[in-house]
């Protein structure tokens, strides 16, 4: 998904890891490009049909869920930071064992570099994940009494942390409201015309502009399971999308016939 617990504002970004790649075919708009019918959009209208999208995407994944296991917001601040550039599933496997073994940030800051990376290597950029899980429960302990903060001006200011980060464990840790761009977001949310951006960062503040704040959490949950189950990055499947109709993507495929 690591600022004040709303969901509103910029802050500072995490590593390079922790930020969505460029999806095929989605860049920043050039001169002479095509205009979409989203482009044109006043917000109003944009924000009557995020709403729209919304609801339609509510009734497709009734059980539309963060997909990282955890029970507190520790474990769930790990399990995000070693998510970068990994799919949950892996991260699952991972974190089944790490969760056993590491209990407190006392335990996380105390951890041995060369175990910690071989425990985490699967999941990928495993130096860089030591790195950062092991100096923000260091973090943690210093400034925080071992304890995950609840506001997102601390969370962000953690090693490893960035605005995506912050996101998710204040929606799904502290049941606060905020819009975590990962990679599926960043890529639906461009394709249905919400947002345009190379910038996830961008990508959130525009996405919060036009999305019911009430919502932003679940949101989250609703567009990255469209992602993954349909507007997939290299083969969407867009003749059977809930919401193609108010997608205004001109790279949607056909039904065939």
């Amino acid at each position: 998904m690591p600022r004040p617990s709303s969901a509103s504002g910029r802050g500072s970004r995490g590593s390079a890891a922790s930020l969505p790649r460029p999806e095929p075919g989605l860049r920043p708009a050039r001169r002479g490009d095509p205009v979409s019918p989203g482009a044109r959009e006043s917000t109003a209208a944009k924000r009557a049909r995020a709403a729209k999208i919304i609801r339609t995407l509510e009734r497709a994944y009734p059980d539309a869920r963060i997909a990282l296991d955890f029970t507190t917001p520790l474990e769930l601040l790990v399990a995000t930071i070693l998510a970068a550039q990994c799919t949950d599933e892996r991260v699952n496997i991972v974190t089944k064992t790490l969760f056993q073994k590491y209990r407190s940030a006392q335990d996380y800051a105390a951890a041995d570099p060369a175990d910690f990376e071989q425990e985490v290597r699967s999941t990928g950029f495993y130096r860089a994940k030591t790195r950062s899980v092991i100096g923000m429960a260091r973090a943690l302990v210093e400034r925080h009494g071992g304890q995950v903060p609840r506001t997102r001006e601390e969370l962000v200011a953690l090693p490893g942390v960035g605005l995506k980060t912050a996101n998710v464990i204040l929606g799904n840790a502290f049941g606060g409201q905020a819009i975590a761009v990962d990679t599926h977001v960043f890529r639906v949310s461009q394709r249905l015309g919400l947002a345009k951006s190379d910038d996830p960062d961008e990508i959130h503040d525009q996405l919060c502009a036009v999305l019911s704040r009430p919502k932003w959490t679940q949101t989250t949950h609703l567009v990255t399971t469209h992602g993954r189950r349909t507007c997939r990055a290299r083969s969407p499947a867009c003749p059977h999308c809930a919401v193609r109709a108010l997608c205004p993507w001109p790279g949607k495929t056909k039904p065939r016939s």
